[in-house]
């Protein structure tokens, strides 16, 4: 019999950016016990990692200020990483979508993150709240097998 209820690991990870590797592989081990596979489990690695780093720049604009929260849950259908901070929030709808289509030296160097976060996930969703922090929620589903 298959259990509907998640699995939840919850992990606090100063923010900073020698903690991305701790937070690699506890995201990593998360993804491989919902049975991703090898690429879906990269995705949610270097989604996870631009998020962070965003949180540490962005949010909290600068390293040692505050700290992020990060819980996994396992399901039947796959993994969802929900972070935690209480940063700066921000309006995801306010950030232009990138010029992906003209040369590299044309592009911003910056503004990408949020566009290969939504690339490499399936579902996304972000609320923010004085009270309650910024929430990141990001979903990766299992690749259905055929036959």
């Amino acid at each position: 019999m298959i259990s509907l209820t998640p699995t939840i690991r919850t992990a606090t990870f100063t923010g900073r950016y020698d903690s991305l590797r701790l937070i690699a592989a506890f995201v990593r081990k998360a993804a491989e016990d919902a049975g991703l596979d090898t690429t879906s489990v990269y995705m949610v690695e270097t989604a996870v990692d631009e998020a962070c780093s965003n949180i540490i720049e962005h949010a909290y604009g600068g390293e040692d200020i505050g700290d992020i929260e990060i819980t996994c849950q396992i399901h039947p259908y796959g993994l969802k990483v929900i972070l935690l901070d209480y940063g700066k929030s921000f309006n995801p709808g306010e950030i232009p979508e990138p010029k992906i289509d003209v040369p590299l030296e044309e592009r911003e160097s910056h503004g990408l993150g949020l566009f290969f976060m939504q690339k490499m996930m399936d579902e996304i969703q972000f609320e923010f709240s004085e009270e309650n922090g910024n929430v990141l929620s990001m979903t990766k589903f299992k690749e259905k097998k055929a036959g």
